[in-house]
């Protein structure tokens, strides 16, 4: 029999009380939060860990470094030690014959055995650093003062070189002379008897060709032409083997015979025919009525020597620069050095009373 709708609803009317659900988003959040914080948490821990590992990382290592450094440092400071000693022990054996450096070593390398070395206290090394230090100074100043020595030698020019010599030379002569007087003997004539007659008589000549051309005085256009030539001859070389060779064809002899000695004989010279003789002989020796010029041919030596002579004069004249004494006193009022000295003589008597009719002269009006 199928129920009533009476029924139906005293069942539903008696249908117990529905109770609250909680909400299941909100603990699933609170769950992700305390898991992410406990990871945080582990992972910060690790860090912290790792950071504290390579901090005592670093420091060991610094530590370790530091240790080596300062056993390097001691070697260093051994070695230097040893070689100071070293050649302290070789100047002491050298300057007392040997004999002692030698025991000296010996002793030491029978006393201490191979592979072992003296240790040195702090204050040992510090003394044997500090020696070494000085040394090290020491040299450093010596080579200074040379490199400034050098230097100076360096700035001395071929001038100054050449006034010290002469400098030196006339205290040698000086100091001579001294010695001479002091023995009672003539310094001048010792001096003479180590000239030959051959360089007494080139030095007289010498004198007697200064004297004449003592006179540097400007006379005339021909004086001082003359002077230049005279001056000119004395640079010329003439080559004598060849004049020797054409007086010799001139004379009917060999080309050789005046040149040199032949110790083989006169055969390997041969004797000008009279044509020759008579062609060289007129060459050689010209007169006004000779029909020969303009035959010579000079050589490529006295081309270039003339060439270079020529452009020597030239640099010379271009180089040349005469003070001249009275360009400073103003107008030129005379024609010559004599007419110079006359009009300065006349000027300090008369100019006080002529100044003004010069200047009117000059202006072409009268005050």
């Amino acid at each position: 029999m199928p129920p009533t709708r009476s029924s139906k609803r005293g069942k539903k009317a008696a249908a117990p009380p529905v109770e609250p659900v909680e909400d299941d988003s909100k603990m699933q959040t609170e769950e992700t939060e305390s898991s992410l914080l406990t990871k945080a948490e582990s992972t910060i821990a690790q860090a912290a860990e790792s950071a504290e590992n390579a901090v005592e990382t670093v420091v060991e290592n610094a530590v370790e470094a530091a240790d080596k450094a300062k056993e390097v440092i001691g070697d260093v400071v051994h070695a230097a030690g040893e070689f100071v000693d070293e050649m302290t022990g070789i100047e002491e054996g050298g300057s007392n014959g040997g004999s002692s450096g030698d025991s000296e070593v010996a002793t030491t390398t029978a006393e201490e055995p191979e592979g072992e070395l003296k240790k040195l206290t702090m204050a040992e090394r510090k003394a044997k650093m500090d020696q070494l230090r000085k040394k090290i100074a020491a040299s450093t100043r010596a080579n200074r003062a040379s490199l400034i020595e050098d230097s100076a030698k360096a700035k001395v020019t071929a001038r100054d070189a050449a006034r010290l010599e002469k400098q030196r030379k006339l205290a040698e002569v000086l100091r001579a002379k001294a010695d001479a007087e002091e023995l009672g003997e003539d310094s001048e004539r010792q001096k003479n008897w180590e000239w030959t007659i051959e360089e007494n008589d080139y030095w007289e000549k010498k004198l007697a060709r200064k004297a004449r051309r003592a006179d540097f005085e400007f006379h005339d256009d021909a004086h001082a032409a003359r002077r230049r030539y005279k001056k000119d001859l004395d640079q010329i070389k003439p080559d004598l083997n060849a004049y020797n060779k054409q007086k010799a064809i001139a004379m009917g002899q060999g080309s050789g015979a005046l040149v040199n000695f032949d110790a083989s004989g006169s055969s390997m010279q041969v004797v000008p025919t009279s044509e020759e003789q008579r062609v060289a002989h007129e060459n050689l020796y010209r007169d006004a009525n000779t029909l020969i010029y303009g035959d010579s041919k000079p050589s490529e030596d006295a081309i270039d020597r003339m060439v270079s002579k020529i452009n020597k004069d030239i640099d010379k004249k271009g180089k040349f620069s005469r003070k001249r004494l009275n360009e400073e006193e103003g107008d030129i009022t005379y024609i010559n050095e004599h007419n110079r000295v006359f009009n300065k003589k006349i000027a300090r008597y008369y100019d006080k009373y002529t100044t003004e009719i010069r200047a009117s002269f000059e202006r072409g009006t009268a005050l």
